[in-house]
């Protein structure tokens, strides 16, 4: 038989308040760039991560793990950003099984008309709320979980 380790009322504090805040703060974060650039928060992660990328281009599976989406949610998304302009989609020349998204050229500006607008409400909603020694915990804490998950 198995024991729950229940959370004690600390740990659940400390839980509950961590769900609200991540919730609360994607959904600000999602709002503002929906009024402002038309975009949502996982298409701007998905632009971005294309504007970084060698040649604006990367494999859809690793596009997936890089905006932590489930594949399908992914191809839904391109989907809607290749309807838009955004991005384009072309087959793997190597495997042709798979297939690359690219950044187009409108899809680099709206990250660049984007950007600065979140970058602000980031700093807003999470940064202006932490002192230098928050932030070095903060990065410490997330760190060593991130490091947990990945095991």
């Amino acid at each position: 038989m198995n024991v729950v380790g229940w959370l004690d009322p600390e740990e659940q504090h400390v839980w509950r308040t961590y769900l609200a805040v991540t919730s609360k703060l994607d959904e600000r974060l999602d709002r503002a760039l929906r009024k402002e650039s038309g975009i949502t928060l996982v298409e701007y992660g998905l632009l971005v991560h294309l504007s970084e990328a060698p040649e604006r281009r990367l494999r859809m599976s690793l596009l997936a793990d890089a905006v932590l989406v489930s594949k399908s949610r992914l191809s839904h998304q391109v989907a809607r950003l290749e309807r838009d302009g955004y991005v384009r989609r072309e087959t793997c020349g190597e495997d042709r099984r798979g297939s690359w998204a690219v950044l187009t050229d409108k899809g680099l500006e709206a990250v660049r008309s984007a950007a600065p607008g979140h970058v602000s409400d980031v700093r807003r909603y999470f940064f202006d709320h932490l002192t230098p020694d928050d932030l070095k915990e903060l990065r410490d804490t997330l760190d060593r979980l991130n490091r947990g998950l990945d095991d």
